[in-house]
């Protein structure tokens, strides 16, 4: 009985982590998606060795008012600077060159530098209305996306 209960609590984990999670979308994707359904896109540009990095994605995908602000009025992309991948997006392809992607140098620079993480927040048009450098608890990246859902 104690086993079964365990594991009926254990799924019952799982299913609520699912649930709090956003749809991470692709830039390739965001032309379909914008002519069905206008809306910003956050992108968070980070790199597969920074911890901060990780821990703003992991709120972005688990923390649940945070997930649901961004299901409601975002698009959602994870640019890791670093892929090596080509990457098509606003009527250009993108491309890795010198260490770093061409788009997360485009959309992470701020005052001349790129540093990770970065939440770049893009309007229906592909332009930049914000960009923030550095590390968002989840109360302050909330703060943060009500703000610009609100302009």
């Amino acid at each position: 009985m104690l086993r079964i209960l365990i594991v009926f609590i254990f799924v019952l984990m799982q299913v609520s982590d699912l649930q709090a999670q956003n749809r991470i979308v692709k830039f390739e994707e965001i032309k379909i998606l914008q002519n069905k359904t206008p809306k910003p896109i956050v992108v968070l540009i980070m790199t597969s060795w920074c911890k901060y990095c990780h821990a703003m994605k992991n709120t972005m995908r688990k923390d649940s008012k945070v997930s649901a602000l961004l299901n409601d009025k975002f698009y959602t992309v994870f640019l890791y600077a670093e892929d090596k991948n080509d990457i098509f997006f606003a009527g250009r392809i993108f491309k890795h060159k010198a260490g770093l992607h061409e788009l997360a140098r485009e959309l992470g620079t701020i005052k001349g530098q790129i540093s990770y993480p970065t939440i770049t927040v893009l309007n229906s048009k592909n332009e930049i209305i914000y960009q923030h450098d550095g590390f968002l608890n989840p109360r302050a990246m909330l703060y943060l996306l009500q703000k610009v859902a609100k302009n």
